[in-house]
């Protein structure tokens, strides 16, 4: 049976339904018991499958957590990509971030503090979420090119997008860091506008008058 254009399959459904099962154990494992006394037999049992559908699935427990952090990217920018063009690009980000439901999961704070600390502390993990911060760039490039009239291969448009993805991510480590933490939203606005990234906007939107004719 065919897949409707654009829909996936079951067969990819069900994987990636798989996919965030274990992503959701490791998350919770790691930001409960911490990550050096996770093993992955202790992610599979929480996951309820068995080592080796774990390891069809992941390389190594370091790797457990992609899956958490890929489709956050691809939340946050379909929330974005959702705003009127004509929103100011902090007003976008900040109701994306408030609403989109990869950031659910900060309700329970403590749990989710920890377990940033975890993905920023982790050498292994870190890399990843950097690979998952450069991935959410590349995805934003043609949304914020599309807000700004600009190029998407234009200096400023990826240098927005970078900046983007810093001021969020910046915030988020931050956040988990305080002893008494501020409301996340908050801390991500300020990061938006001590960054200017309205007016980071307009400058890639300037970009037109510079970009070669085709």
């Amino acid at each position: 049976m065919t897949a409707a254009r654009g829909r996936p399959t079951l067969t990819e459904r069900r994987r990636q339904e798989t996919r965030m099962e274990i992503a959701e154990a490791a998350a919770s494992l790691f930001s409960d018991q911490g990550y050096d006394a996770t093993t992955v037999e202790d992610i599979a049992s929480a996951a309820g499958i068995s080592l080796r559908t774990f390891y069809r699935y992941c390389a190594a427990k370091e790797d457990a957590l992609t899956p958490v952090l890929t489709s956050s990217v691809g939340q946050l920018v379909e929330e974005i990509a959702a705003r009127p063009v004509d929103e100011p690009l902090t007003s976008a980000v900040r109701t994306a971030f408030g609403t989109s439901t990869s950031t659910r999961r900060l309700a329970d704070t403590e749990r989710a503090r920890r377990l940033i600390r975890v993905m920023g502390g982790v050498p292994a993990i870190r890399m990843r979420w950097m690979a998952a911060g450069r991935d959410m760039q590349d995805r934003l490039v043609p949304v914020l090119a599309a807000r700004s009239g600009a190029p998407q291969d234009s200096l400023e448009v990826r240098l927005l997008a970078s900046a983007l993805i810093d001021a969020i991510s910046v915030a988020m480590e931050h956040w988990a860091r305080q002893d008494a933490p501020e409301d996340i939203a908050e801390l991500t606005r300020r990061a938006l506008d001590y960054l200017r990234i309205d007016e980071l906007q307009t400058t890639a939107a300037g970009a037109r008058a510079h970009s070669p004719t085709v």
